[in-house]
């Protein structure tokens, strides 16, 4: 793990020259390279190099080429939020008319990063003192500096007075293994206070995991799930945006975003109703499902639930909408790996995607008893239609 004294020494013009001559590091030729390199520099600033070019190559993929300037720890590559992800909040957050935020929790600083682009003037505490100098250095780089200040410090005694917004980003990791936390009060620092402080602001934004249970969620605050590129990224909970209780899908990178109330667990008229399965199966997004929303894209494209406890939404005519994808279906089918496997042997099935919710068979398990040959494909999925496990076979709609 890099120390603050070696991460100085990242910044200073030998480790500088180090980074630049890792920008195309191939990770395969790590003991050469080192080796190759150890000759003209110490050690102990070549082992942190190599680590900050290996921490910037798995960061591409959440911040693109920015990663290539940026500076990173293990723990800030794995808790930042992405980008595109990052950019959707802090133009809320500029909409709403928020000029000065506190960033508590700020990490690298990879939210204060897209909240100074968005035009807002930001305070990034954190109490990692790694954390801050990665984040000062972050700001520098990517040449934000006059628009984020960063302060090393415990949030929770940091005075956010005068500031338009708070955003809080607790950790949700700990133990010895790092691992995740699923109790919403046991993240640092729990959600009671990021709620309390976050009441204590004209706006605010606490970042949350998608999984939070919704009785968990405050009344007073709006709820947005947000996926990227169809994989549930992060739930926020939103303060002062006048939509108290709202539950929000937000799907990126189109933007489009489902808005609904939180229906009581006992509202029988809000739930969809169940029926056989039609000629179009919809499969919500994952921020539709999380949210609760499934009922309100039920609505949307006339259909019904296959079954009371599934997420998939059936239909006898195609309508198209962006919180669900479209197949159509061919089959339904009992579930009966014998008879699946001779019907996609006559139609000479190669390729088959294959889709599970309620069913306790693994995909890769069944794909290996199919032995699939051909040249065509399709899609299966496996799962229950009135309570009783099925196969539907189908292949996606076409683009609208």
């Amino acid at each position: 793990m890099t120390d603050l004294d070696t991460f100085s020494a990242l910044l200073a013009p030998e480790g500088q020259e180090l980074l630049a001559a890792l920008r195309d590091h191939d990770p395969a030729d790590e003991l050469a390279t080192a080796t190759r390199l150890r000759r003209d520099h110490p050690a102990p600033l070549v082992s942190a190099a190599l680590g900050q070019a290996r921490l910037r190559q798995r960061a591409a993929a959440k911040f693109g080429p920015d990663a290539a300037r940026m500076y990173f720890t293990p723990n800030g590559v794995e808790q930042s939020t992405r980008a595109p992800v990052a950019a959707h909040r802090a133009a809320r957050l500029a909409a709403l008319g928020v000029r000065s935020l506190a960033d508590l929790c700020c990490g690298i600083g990879g939210d204060a990063l897209a909240l100074a682009r968005a035009g807002i003037r930001v305070l990034a505490v954190d109490r990692d003192p790694l954390a801050c100098a990665a984040a000062r250095a972050n700001a520098a780089a990517l040449d934000l500096a006059d628009r984020i200040e960063v302060r090393c410090a415990d949030v929770t005694e940091v005075d956010t007075a005068g500031y338009d917004a708070v955003f809080v980003d607790p950790a949700r990791r700990g133990g010895v293994r790092g691992g995740r936390i699923f109790d919403p009060e046991a993240y640092s620092p729990p959600l009671s206070w990021a709620v309390a402080a976050a009441r204590s602001a004209p706006y605010a934004a606490l970042k949350i995991a998608p999984g939070v249970p919704h009785e968990a969620l405050p009344e007073d605050a709006e709820t947005e799930w947000i996926s990227d590129g169809g994989d549930v990224k992060e739930a926020v909970v939103w303060f002062g945006t006048g939509l108290p209780g709202a539950r929000r899908a937000t799907l990126l990178p189109s933007g489009d975003s489902l808005v609904g109330a939180a229906p009581p667990d006992d509202d029988e008229a809000h739930r969809p109703p169940v029926g056989p399965v039609g000629g179009w199966l919809h499969e919500p997004d994952g921020a539709v499902i999380r949210a609760h929303l499934v009922a309100d894209v039920a609505e949307r494209v006339g259909g019904r639930l296959i079954d009371p406890t599934i997420a998939y939404v059936t239909a006898d005519e195609l309508v198209p909408t962006p919180y669900a994808t479209a197949y159509a279906v061919t089959d339904v089918l009992p579930f009966n790996v014998k008879k699946l496997r001779a019907l996609l042997r006559e139609r000479e099935v190669g390729v088959a995607v294959i889709k599970k919710r309620g069913s306790a068979v693994e995909p890769e398990e069944l794909r290996r008893k199919l032995k699939l040959a051909g040249p065509h494909s399709c899609t299966v999925f496996l799962t229950r239609v009135a309570g009783a496990p099925a196969m539907l076979l189908g292949h996606p709609a076409p683009a609208a």
